[in-house]
C-alpha cells in the first residue's frame, strides 16, 4: 500500500453536536472515555499499513492539531516514509481561502495530494466510528479496475433517507447515487470511504471546481456526476460496526452500544488497537460502598462511598462524589458530580461542575438528552429538565432565580455579549 495516500477530511463544524463542538471541530470530540473521534480512522490507517496521511481541517482546528501533534501515538511521526501532516485553509494568490465543501477542501490542497505521485488516494471522513482494514478494499478496487471504489453498508430501510444511498448492479458497479433521498433506491448507505485513482480524482475535482452551480461536495456533486458520466464506480460492501456520530443522539447511542454485552465494537481487540494520545493518570479508584454497573470508567476517576454509576461512560479524571447517581450518561474529562446530585441521560463536556443535590436530565420517552458545555458550573439544587441545554463557561450567576432550565430555553453565559 506504499502508493496510497490518505486524505482525512476533518474540517466539519459539527453544529448538530451542540455544545460539544462549540470550541472544537467534530473529529476532535472525545469519545469512549479516553479517545477522540478521529482516533478511529487514524488507527484504521496504521493498522492497515497506511502511513502517508494528510488531515485537512478548517473549523476550530486547535484541539485537533494539539491532539495529533507529530503523530507519535499512531507511529505517524515519519519524514521519509510518509507520516501525518495537517493542512488548514490559507490565502494564496489564486486560492479562494476557506473551503466551500469537502471536494473543494481536497481541490485546494491537491498539489500536496499529488506530491510524490501516489497511485491511489483514499479519502476518509474523520468523524465516523468503525474499525476497517482498507487493504481488502484496495485489492477489490484494482481487481475491478475501478476509477472510484466507495465503501457501503446496509442500513434499516426506515433510516435510509438519512444517508447517501447507492444503487448497484449484480457485479457491484454503482448505477445510482442519491444524497438523502425521500425514496431510497436501496438500503446501501455511503460510508464516506472513497478510493480514487489519482488521475481520475484530479480530473473530476478540476471539472467540479470550474462549475459555478456546484456546491463542491463529494456526496452532493462528485459522486452523482461520476455515476451519470459513466465512470467505473464500484461499491465495496462492509458488514461490521459503523456509526456516523454527527448528532447528539447518535453520539450518545454509540456510547450506549459500547456498554452492550458483547459490544458491537470491540475496543479490547489486541490485534486491532485504537491508538490515542493519553495523559499520565493514576488508576481509577472506587471507594467501599460505591456501585458501578455496566459502565466504562477511565484512569484517574474517583467514585466515592455511596455513589452509583450505571450504564455510563466516564472520561479520565471524573469525580463522582458521595451519594451521587450517574445513569445512562457520558461525562467528559475532569468533570465533577457533587454529593447527592443525579445525572440521567446527560452529556457533560470537560471540566463541568455539578453542585450538591442538582438534577441533570431525566429518563422517559421520547429520548431527550440533556447537555452541559465545557467549563460550566451547575449550582447546588439546580434542575436541568430532560432535553435542556447549558452552553460553555456558564456560571451560577447565569442561572434564573428558580435554578430551573427547560428544554425550551437554552442557557448561555451572560458574559458572552462582552466577549470579542
Amino acid at each position: 500500500m506504499d502508493k496510497t495516500r490518505v486524505v482525512i477530511l476533518a474540517g466539519g463544524e459539527g453544529s448538530r453536536l451542540g455544545v460539544l463542538t462549540s470550541k472544537r471541530t467534530k473529529p476532535a470530540v472525545p469519545f469512549a472515555g479516553k479517545y477522540r473521534i478521529i482516533d478511529f480512522v487514524l488507527s484504521n490507517c496504521v493498522n492497515s499499513g497506511l502511513f502517508d496521511v494528510m488531515v485537512v481541517a478548517q473549523y476550530r482546528p486547535h484541539s485537533l492539531i494539539e491532539h495529533i501533534g507529530s503523530g507519535a501515538p499512531w507511529d505517524l511521526n515519519r519524514d521519509w516514509t510518509g507520516g501525518v501532516r495537517i493542512y488548514t485553509p490559507y490565502r494564496a494568490r489564486n486560492a479562494a481561502g476557506w473551503f466551500v465543501g469537502t471536494a473543494d477542501a481536497v481541490q485546494q490542497n491537491f498539489r500536496f495530494v499529488k506530491h510524490g505521485d501516489p497511485e491511489d488516494v483514499l479519502v476518509l471522513s474523520g468523524d465516523h466510528i468503525y474499525k476497517m482494514d482498507y487493504e481488502p478494499m484496495r485489492a477489490f478496487h484494482h481487481q475491478h479496475q475501478a476509477d472510484l471504489t466507495m465503501a457501503v453498508i446496509r442500513v434499516p430501510p426506515e433510516e435510509a433517507s438519512r444517508f447517501g444511498i447507492v444503487g448497484v448492479e449484480p457485479d457491484l458497479r454503482v448505477n445510482a447515487f442519491v444524497e438523502k433521498p425521500s425514496r431510497p433506491p436501496s438500503d446501501l448507505a455511503n460510508m464516506g470511504v472513497y478510493l480514487f485513482k489519482l488521475e481520475v480524482l484530479d480530473r473530476v475535482l478540476l471539472e467540479d471546481h470550474r462549475r459555478a452551480d456546484s456546491s463542491h461536495d463529494f456526496g452532493k456533486d462528485i459522486l452523482p456526476r461520476m455515476v451519470a458520466e459513466g465512470y467505473r464506480v464500484f461499491a465495496y460492501p462492509y458488514e461490521d460496526y459503523w456509526r456516523d456520530v454527527g448528532t447528539v443522539q447518535s453520539y450518545w447511542e454509540a456510547h450506549m452500544d459500547l456498554l452492550n454485552v458483547p459490544p458491537p465494537l470491540n475496543l479490547y481487540d489486541r490485534h486491532w488497537v485504537i491508538h490515542t494520545r493519553t495523559e499520565e493518570r493514576p488508576p481509577m479508584r472506587m471507594a467501599g460502598g460505591a456501585e458501578v454497573r455496566d459502565s466504562m470508567v477511565s484512569d484517574g476517576c474517583l467514585i466515592e462511598r455511596g455513589a452509583v454509576v450505571e450504564r455510563s461512560v466516564l472520561s479520565p479524571g471524573v469525580v463522582v462524589r458521595a451519594g451521587a447517581v450517574v445513569r445512562e450518561s457520558v461525562v467528559l474529562t475532569d468533570s465533577e458530580i457533587g454529593p447527592d446530585a443525579v445525572l440521567t441521560r446527560a452529556i457533560l463536556d470537560k471540566r463541568v461542575r455539578v453542585g450538591r443535590g442538582a438534577r441533570v436530565g431525566a429518563a422517559g420517552e421520547p429520548l431527550r438528552l440533556t447537555m452541559v458545555g465545557k467549563g460550566s458550573e451547575i449550582p447546588p439544587a439546580a434542575v436541568l429538565e430532560a432535553g435542556a441545554r447549558v452552553g460553555t463557561d456558564v456560571i451560577a450567576d447565569d442561572f434564573p432565580a428558580d435554578l430551573r432550565v427547560s428544554a425550551a430555553r437554552p442557557l448561555e453565559t451572560q458574559r458572552r455579549a462582552h466577549q470579542v
